[in-house]
């Protein structure tokens, strides 16, 4: 009989690449079940445990709240998907908004390689904040840059 594999919170925080407090912390505030136990009370984990860390992980990158989570945790274990309608319509949101954000942040890097290939302006008008610092440069500015605008449009679609 092969007994299934377990790891330690050490162990666990490594191959999820997050804190054992913060695995703790979701084991607090219920997002994760309560660990197993040795019999000397150290926690214990399972590859089903290091699956759904990991989801809270990716989860957590699209921006939606540990409480919001809930919902699509429950729902992983279920094979039928239809049966979440609703939490499939927010991830279909969530990656919208996500992609937008792909675009704007590739239109700012077109903008800085474009920087790059003309060389910087000479300093002949003042692009400076009064604290020295350079002005934010805003979508809507970039798109006076008709290349990067053709950049752009290859890039994210």
């Amino acid at each position: 009989m092969m007994t299934e594999q377990t790891f330690t919170i050490k162990q666990t925080a490594e191959l999820t690449g997050l804190s054992e407090d913060t695995i703790r912390y979701y084991e607090k505030i219920k997002l994760l079940p309560p660990p197993d136990r040795k019999e000397n009370g150290h926690r214990v984990y399972r590859r089903k445990d290091i699956h759904t860390i990991k989801l809270i992980s990716c989860l957590k990158k699209t921006g939606i709240s540990l409480e919001a989570m809930r919902p699509f945790l429950k729902a992983s274990g279920n094979p039928d998907p239809a049966e979440y309608i609703e939490l499939t319509q927010t991830l279909k949101s969530h990656r919208e908004q996500i992609v937008e954000q792909i675009s704007s942040l590739q239109q700012l890097v077109d903008f800085i390689d474009v920087r790059l290939e003309d060389g910087f302006p000479s300093g002949e008008y003042s692009d400076q904040n009064p604290d020295g610092g350079a002005k934010p440069i805003s979508v809507e500015e970039m798109s006076y840059f008709p290349q990067l605008r053709k950049r752009a449009n290859r890039r994210i679609r």
